[in-house]
């Protein structure tokens, strides 16, 4: 293995179809039009020496060191922004241009440290690199004069230019004595990220690189990224992991763990330890970038909290004791066939996670329908993004969204529903910004002014500040509105979609009750703003709708799938670039986890238990008889369980005590359960109702694959051993066999393999292809060997598309004297999920809790500061926050997250759920917000559970 560097060619690539020729150093070369020289020269090897250019971002021009010279032409001009011209004869290398460039390096060293033996990035520092590429073998100029590099001058006075090192940020320092000012940080912040937190301040000698107003970096607007540190050509910003580790030694190419962005990484390692994670330029989804997630919260992997042993216990009470691994699946088994053997068949059954590979859910999901004899599986789709599958398989006929990532940068209008890219999947955030910078107009429909509305060089056309809950409400009103303008796209629905349900459809959206003056009242949205946005969706070029949980964690979750699906099929944007309807996963493996069958009703490929033939196929595979009736959905679980009717429950790699609504009902459940296994890293807060802990392992130790968000499935390959000793699908194969199911695998490979015999979207799909190809989107098989980037290309799955009906229904859930406000909830930037990995991690830095978000004008009503501690109370229960006084949310709606156990954001959240899915209803909570001067009851029940319930028995040790 040996360390993996991808080739910068120096500026970004031509898109133009017009193709140059021209010479180089007496070497031909063909490029698109608009290539630059020093591309061009790249193209055939050639390195031209460069300091400010990378191909990440666009030419710039300020080092000099990339001149060359054009016969011809006067002068010696940069490469890098001088394009190709048919014919032009170029030298990279001449007397002239060899002393221009020694002269050149000869500057920068002179303000620059010469302590290349003692710094963090000798061996991968490009300043040593080109000094030793220019040919440079002495400074003629010394330090006596100005200069940033020392302390003190050499008269002993203060140097007022220096700066000290900026150790503020916990991942990476800023040393401004070794900066360059060659601004490919800035820019990086500028056209990769999209934040624009830094800055060249001064002029001159004066000019110096800024976070904010000359802040340090982690109280500036900087985002912790990483792309600055990855621009930067010298040790000025540097990992404090390469800082104390030295450089890395070799590189595995993996995928992130965290949102469904799904990028690539290079895990860079010395040994079996890993020194940095950088993003993969040639990765799908990220093409290079990264945010402070999978940039830098890895240390999760590797902390204290991780269980690496096996356990057991007879009563939850009872603290854990460590076991073998045969005795901790010997005994799980055991516990499960006691289980049915008393109650029935039925009452056991699993949970699949969306942090696992699909070898790892696909294991699971068979180890229930086989080992378990029955089609109780479920898993955390339920609760996030089951009404995406419903609606978008009503309606286009696929559970999945239409576009790959990079069609964003196509799009003319952008429409953004319940989502808050730049928290939850800030990758994708940054490549729809960048579109939007270039003119690309943006619609927002949310509750709460998300950081997208307005930020630097972005603002919304269009925000549409609805009520919680009535986001059907505000589609059939701009549905309303194309049709009854005649904004609709009438050739492209009568070629491809169903006519009879269009006219179902346009006469029900046609009436006056579904227009935007009717629905203002119950929308809070301005009729005349719901007309504008609705004009300017369907008439303004390619419109691409971008949806997130705030769309589906509803009552009407379905519903609204389904009317954001009517609407992109009635104005034709369905079927090509910079179109479509696509829902942000949370999970990395969300899309995979639900691609491979760990729904209760469906197999794999999203083929239904009731249909004989593939249930049949199914059975000579796997060599059992397999359960023709769909089996429980995880509310019916806890529901059964609390009946006394469901008794055990494998749980994989999710915290449902925590991330499930209604918890004090889930916990009243997992007590009231026999056998509850958990395999996962930590003692979650379903641990603490567990018998049996069976230790996962992190990302770094899987091999396998995940599904993003764009059906990209991307290789997770193993860069270290599993530190508890076993593969997470080995576990699970050896408990089906110890329940009378033999399952045997050899590697994740062969797990793969069968997942490719068993599902046509997944025929075409191996091990070896992604190794080849680097990643594929399903459908892969046949028909699109390599995969399929776009969906419903020239017609839909389904055939026709079909319009549906989508009669708003107000939610159960209403406001009244007792409980005046709505809570909805959401994410955060720093942290993910429940928080189980990004809490151990210095991302805690940013999030030490949740926080309650509250309008300055509902806070003054009842006496509330900014950071006071206060009750939040709904029907279900009671949880103490602080509290945040912001305008974010509008008059009468409060804001939380759920990342800490602690905080108990789901004690107060209610089980009405989507009609269709059963997703809950996250987002609307009626809710009281009350001074409070003491921790809730349930926080201090917490808190006792803690204490008892995750306990591990002290080691004996035998005397001599």
């Amino acid at each position: 293995m040996t360390l993996i560097k991808e080739t910068d060619f120096g500026t970004p690539e031509s898109a133009s179809a017009t193709m140059v020729t021209l010479e180089i150093d007496g070497q031909q070369v063909t490029v698109p039009e608009g290539t630059s020289i020093m591309r061009a020269a790249m193209e055939l090897g050639t390195k031209i020496p460069k300091l400010c250019a990378t191909d990440m971002l666009d030419a710039f021009g300020s080092c000099r060191l990339c001149l060359v010279e054009i016969e011809g032409r006067k002068g010696t001009p940069a490469s890098c922004t001088t394009p190709v011209a048919p014919g032009i004869k170029v030298k990279t290398q001449t007397q002239r241009l060899a002393q221009l460039r020694k002269g050149v390096m000869e500057l920068y060293i002179s303000d620059h440290p010469l302590d290349c033996l003692t710094c963090a990035a000798n061996g991968d520092c490009e300043l040593q690199d080109m000094a030793g590429a220019v040919g440079l073998r002495e400074v003629r100029y010394g330090y006596e004069g100005d200069n940033h590099v020392f302390k003190k001058r050499a008269d002993g006075s203060e140097n007022i230019r220096y700066q000290p090192k900026d150790e503020s940020n916990p991942y990476f320092t800023f040393d401004p004595a070794k900066c360059i000012v060659c601004s490919r940080c800035v820019r990086a912040c500028e056209e990769v990220q999209g934040t624009f937190a830094l800055t060249i301040d001064g002029r001159g000698f004066d000019s110096h690189v800024s976070a904010g107003m000359d802040e340090a970096f982690l109280e500036s607007e900087c985002v912790s990224c990483g792309a600055c540190v990855q621009a930067c050509p010298t040790a000025t910003l540097t990992e404090k992991s390469v800082v104390q580790m030295g450089q890395p030694e070799h590189s595995v190419i993996t995928t992130c763990a965290y949102c469904g962005v799904g990028c690539s990484f290079k895990a860079e390692m010395k040994g079996d330890e890993v020194v940095r994670m950088v993003p993969y330029k040639d990765g799908g989804a990220n093409e290079g970038h990264s945010c402070v997630k999978g940039r830098f919260a890895w240390g999760y992997t590797t902390h204290k909290d991780r269980v690496l042993k096996p356990m057991i216990r007879e009563q939850i009470t009872d603290p854990w004791k460590e076991v073998s691994w045969d005795e901790a699946i010997g005994y799980a088994a055991s516990r499960f066939k006691s289980i049915q053997e008393k109650y029935g068949r039925n009452a056991i059954g699993g949970i699949t996670s969306s942090r696992c590979t699909n070898e790892e859910v696909f294991v699971v999901q068979k180890m229930i329908r086989a080992a378990f004899k029955n089609n109780n599986v479920d898993t955390c789709a339920r609760v996030c993004h089951s009404p995406t599958g419903y609606g978008l398989s009503r309606t286009f006929g696929t559970s999945a969204g239409t576009q790959d990532f990079k069609s964003v940068e196509e799009s003319d209008v952008i429409v953004v529903i319940g989502a808050n890219p730049t928290d939850g999947h800030p990758v994708f955030a940054s490549r729809m910004k960048r579109r939007l910078r270039d003119g690309a107009k943006l619609i927002v429909i949310d509750p709460r002014r998300t950081d997208i509305v307005q930020s630097p060089h972005i603002r919304a056309a269009h925000h549409l500040q609805l009520q919680p809950g009535t986001n059907v409400a505000v589609v059939n009103a701009i549905a309303h509105v194309v049709l009854t303008e005649g904004l609709e796209n009438r050739a492209y629905i009568e070629e491809r979609c169903d006519p009879v349900e269009f006219a179902r459809w346009e006469a029900f959206i046609r009436q006056e009750r579904n227009s935007p003056e009717a629905l203002e009242p119950v929308t809070g949205v301005p009729a005349a703003e719901i007309r504008a946005a609705a004009r300017l969706y369907a008439t303004g070029g390619n419109g691409a709708i971008y949806y997130g949980l705030g769309v589906t964690e509803h009552s009407q979750g379905s519903t609204m799938v389904m009317g954001m699906a009517n609407l992109a099929m009635a104005t034709g944007n369905v079927g090509r670039n910079g179109v479509g309807v696509n829902p942000l996963r949370g999970q990395n493996n969300v899309q995979g986890s639900c691609d491979m069958g760990s729904f209760p009703h469906e197999f794999p490929g999203y083929r239904h238990v009731g249909d004989d033939t593939v249930r049949q196929m199914f059975e000579t595979v796997w060599q059992t008889q397999l359960d023709a009736e769909p089996g429980l959905r995880i509310p019916n679980m806890f529901s059964a369980a609390v009946e006394g009717n469901f008794m055990g429950i494998f749980v994989q790699g999710e915290d449902i005590a925590q991330s499930d609504p209604n918890t004090r009902h889930v916990n009243d459940a997992l007590q009231s359960m026999e056998c509850v296994v958990v395999q996962d890293l930590f003692l979650n807060e379903t641990a603490a109702f567990a018998h049996v802990f069976l230790p996962g392992t992190s990302f770094l130790e899987k091999d396998g694959t995940f599904t993003n968000a764009e059906r990209r499935i991307n290789r997770v390959r193993q860069v270290k051993a599993p530190l508890q000793g076993k593969h997470e699908w080995q576990a699970v194969a050896e408990l089906a066999s110890a329940m009378g199911y033999s399952m045997h695998y050899a590697s994740s490979s062969e797990i793969m393999d069968e997942i490719a015999a068993v599902t046509p979207t997944f025929s075409g799909v191996s091990f070896a292809k992604l190794d080849e190809l680097g990643s594929v989107q399903w459908p892969c098989n046949d028909k699109a060997p390599e995969g399929t980037p776009l969906m419903h290309v020239g017609g839909f799955v389904r055939g026709k598309g079909r319009f549906v009906v989508t009669e708003f229904v107000p939610t159960p859930e209403r406001t009244n004297r007792s409980f005046p406000l709505i809570l909805t909830t959401g994410r955060i930037l720093s942290q993910y999920n429940v928080g189980a990995q990004t809490r151990r991690t210095e991302n805690v830095t940013w999030h030490k809790e949740d926080l309650l978000e509250i309008h300055p004008h509902d806070a003054e009503l009842r006496g509330i500061k900014d950071g006071a501690m206060v009750s939040i109370a709904s029907r279900m229960g009671a949880t103490t926050l602080r509290a945040r006084i912001t305008d974010r949310m509008p008059q009468g709606v409060v804001y939380t997250t759920f990342h800490h156990p602690e905080s108990g954001a789901n004690v107060i959240t209610t089980e009405y759920s989507d009609w269709a899915t059963n997703c809950p209803e996250y987002k609307v909570t009626a809710v009281q917000v009350a001074l409070s001067n003491q921790p809730s009851d349930w926080r201090i029940e917490w808190e006792e559970r803690e204490e008892e319930n995750k306990r591990i028995a002290a080691k004996m040790v035998a005397a001599e």
